[in-house]
């Protein structure tokens, strides 16, 4: 949780709080995603995070891959941005949030994904076809079959 959240959940408690988010669909050349299991949820879902004050989304989402899943992506593209029941969830401590999500499609510029042991406890690479077999996010099925036509269209 970063020093701002902190900061905000010793004023409003468990309550619900809407945040501004990112995550980050990259695909390798084969067109599968990378896909990390995150600790606390025990789901699976692309990496991602919140925004912090001043920060620009391309730029959380390059800060969030690197500190999750140690890689330096490139932002190829703005995917889409999501929101609404699905994207809400209560995180183990009883912390509701709902998140609005902005959704950018990228590539691995430098380093091999792997997990942080911290937020993340695994990374994989998924076909399209496997996805649905994996436990997700409630968003994540909103989101991906998005992710993997905008990919389609715009890889190079």
């Amino acid at each position: 949780m970063s020093p701002f959240l902190a900061r905000l959940r010793e004023k409003v408690g468990c309550d619900l709080l809407m945040l501004p988010s990112v995550t980050g669909f990259v695909f390798d050349d084969a067109g599968r995603l990378l896909l990390a299991r995150h600790d606390d949820v025990k789901l699976w879902a692309a990496p991602g995070g919140g925004v912090d004050p001043d920060e620009r989304p391309e730029d959380a989402v390059v800060r969030e891959l690197r500190e999750e899943v140690g890689v330096t992506v490139e932002v190829r593209g703005l995917i889409g941005v999501y929101g609404g029941p699905e994207f809400q969830t209560v995180y183990p401590n009883g912390h509701r949030v709902g998140y609005v999500i902005a959704a950018f499609g990228c590539v691995i510029a430098s380093g091999e994904p792997e997990a942080d042991g911290v937020e993340i406890n695994e990374v994989r690479w998924v076909p399209e076809e496997r996805l649905s077999s994996y436990e997700t996010t409630a968003w994540t099925p909103v989101v991906a079959p998005k992710a993997f036509a905008w990919w389609r269209e715009h890889a190079r």
